[in-house]
């Protein structure tokens, strides 16, 4: 099959790889129909995790059922699915809370596993024409029947669209609440909508792209410009210095000051400056283990100058 394959820093190409397989007889096999590049896969292109070469691509992904292992009970040949990135086994002490972006089984020794992603288990990615999908009665979304017609839609739902909600449920953000979402990326603006969805009353969005506050402010957000004033600041005058109930991180550790340069701990000590101190914040930014093409040493060792006493 034909997939997208790391070769290193900035080196990918769509190579012919083996074909993707049941292997236990709880897996899937999917063909391919719609898939996403997400801004974490950047992070793995650009050389700044410790993804092996040799690995495919892909997290974001939705297809059609096209084999089933002989445990698998729910999924049926024919059906359209969409694929959460977040591997789970839906039967260990996390995923029975709920919490599968912390499955102990899918990838033995961490918390965690994902398609095609580095630190996050073997699996290859759907970057390709096909995927194999485990504890596939778990893991598949099977989609009602308009899927075809409406796969750019229906494929938000494999990542960008729940990680923006999941962003404001870690916040605690209930109807009536203010917040402020650092970053106007796919994820921040998910973030907002989901805001709006829930009643937030005031949906504050920081970037320092233009292009990308714009859209922000045409879903009715308020776009704080980090390239101007300071953003903490912003936020405090425009609620009278009390600051947001809420807050939500969805930049990660490549975020960078108003200068363009790396500042890995800045988005996180301002989330916190501009959040009430009994307010809550929920972060899905990407902040990995090692990150091997960082400018300092405590960068490149996943860690971060936290301000505890703010």
């Amino acid at each position: 099959m034909k997939a997208i394959v790391y070769n290193g820093p900035r080196d990918v190409s769509v190579k012919n790889v083996t074909d993707a397989k049941i292997e236990k007889p709880t897996d899937s096999l999917v063909r391919i129909t719609t898939t996403n590049i997400c801004g974490s896969d950047l992070h793995m292109y650009e050389g700044r995790t410790s993804m092996e070469t040799g690995r495919v691509f892909g997290h974001e992904n939705l297809g059609e059922v096209i084999e089933v292992g002989a445990g698998v009970d729910r999924v049926k040949v024919g059906d359209r699915v969409c694929l959460p990135f977040n591997i789970g086994c839906g039967f260990c002490e996390n995923c029975e809370k709920g919490l599968t972006g912390f499955c102990l089984t899918a990838n033995p020794g961490s918390a965690g596993a994902a398609y095609g992603f580095a630190d996050m288990g073997p699996y290859q990615g759907g970057q390709a024409e096909l995927l194999r999908v485990p504890y596939a009665d778990f893991n598949c979304l099977v989609l009602p029947e308009d899927a075809q017609e409406r796969e750019d839609d229906y494929v938000m739902l494999s990542d960008i669209f729940p990680t923006g909600w999941h962003a404001t449920e870690l916040a605690g953000l209930l109807p009536g609440e203010s917040i402020a979402i650092y970053g106007a990326g796919p994820v921040g603006l998910m973030a907002a909508h989901s805001a709006m969805i829930k009643g937030a009353s005031q949906v504050f969005v920081v970037d320092n792209h233009p292009d990308r506050l714009k859209l922000a402010a045409q879903m009715g957000a308020t776009p704080i410009n980090s390239l101007g004033k300071d953003a903490v600041d912003q936020i405090l005058n425009l609620t009278h210095g009390k600051g947001t109930d809420r807050g939500c991180e969805c930049v990660g550790y490549q975020c960078c000051d108003r200068h363009g340069y790396e500042a890995n701990h800045l988005t996180m000590n301002n989330l916190v400056a501009s959040t009430k101190a009994t307010g809550g914040i929920g972060v899905v930014g990407v902040f990995v283990p090692e990150d091997p093409g960082a400018k300092n040493d405590l960068a490149k060792q996943g860690k971060m100058a936290f301000d505890l006493g703010s």
